[in-house]
């Protein structure tokens, strides 16, 4: 699939355009479940609402949709993230081709993560988040911690592709780390998914 492919791009350097209207309709071209694709229908919808919201105001998006734009990247993560470990623990069988394709979603969701972040959408804007006040101040640190989640995830998708269970095991148990260490410094409560 073509538009996956950042093969030739500096990975963790180059933004991902959220408001590319052909990216985000490709993603429902994917073969998968009627859930799935509305899921994808859904956030294609958010995430182009909040495009023309961004065109019409020169102040950006509002927080309340930053924080909306965000917590539905960490949904489709938290989606494809979870059928991997079930299958890395035996609760459901293992399927390369499948983990494959759930890696390239994790990657994707990693590359698009940060621009949910802008300033002025955090916890002294919106009540509905538990992104700490620290991600703003330490921002270089915080930018630092999702490259690393993006490494990981790039590096997931590589793995993935090999189709060695072993191997794909510990590189998730890597990227489920940077995640942690993420979490650990800049989101209150680690046991939820909202950001």
């Amino acid at each position: 699939m073509a538009w996956f492919s950042h093969a030739s791009a500096s990975p963790c350097k180059i933004p991902l355009m959220w408001h590319d209207y052909t990216y985000w309709t490709n993603l429902v071209k994917i073969r998968g479940s009627k859930l799935m694709n509305k899921l994808y229908i859904g956030l294609a919808g958010s995430i182009l609402g909040l495009s023309f919201l961004t065109a019409a105001s020169a102040a950006g998006p509002k927080p309340e949709d930053a924080v909306r734009y965000r917590q539905s990247v960490y949904t489709v993560i938290g989606w494809h993230f979870k059928p991997i470990g079930a299958m890395m623990k035996g609760e459901i069988p293992f399927d390369a081709a499948a983990v494959a394709r759930h890696a390239q979603y994790v990657e994707m969701m990693s590359k698009t993560a940060i621009e949910g972040f802008p300033k002025g959408s955090g916890p002294d804007a919106v009540k509905d988040t538990e992104a700490k006040p620290e991600i703003w101040t330490n921002w270089d640190q915080f930018e630092s911690k999702m490259n690393d989640f993006q490494e990981a995830a790039i590096k997931l998708t590589e793995v993935a592709k090999g189709g060695d269970q072993g191997a794909i095991k510990a590189q998730l148990g890597k990227t489920a780390e940077t995640c942690k260490a993420c979490h650990k410094e800049f989101r209150t409560d680690s046991h939820s998914h909202s950001h």
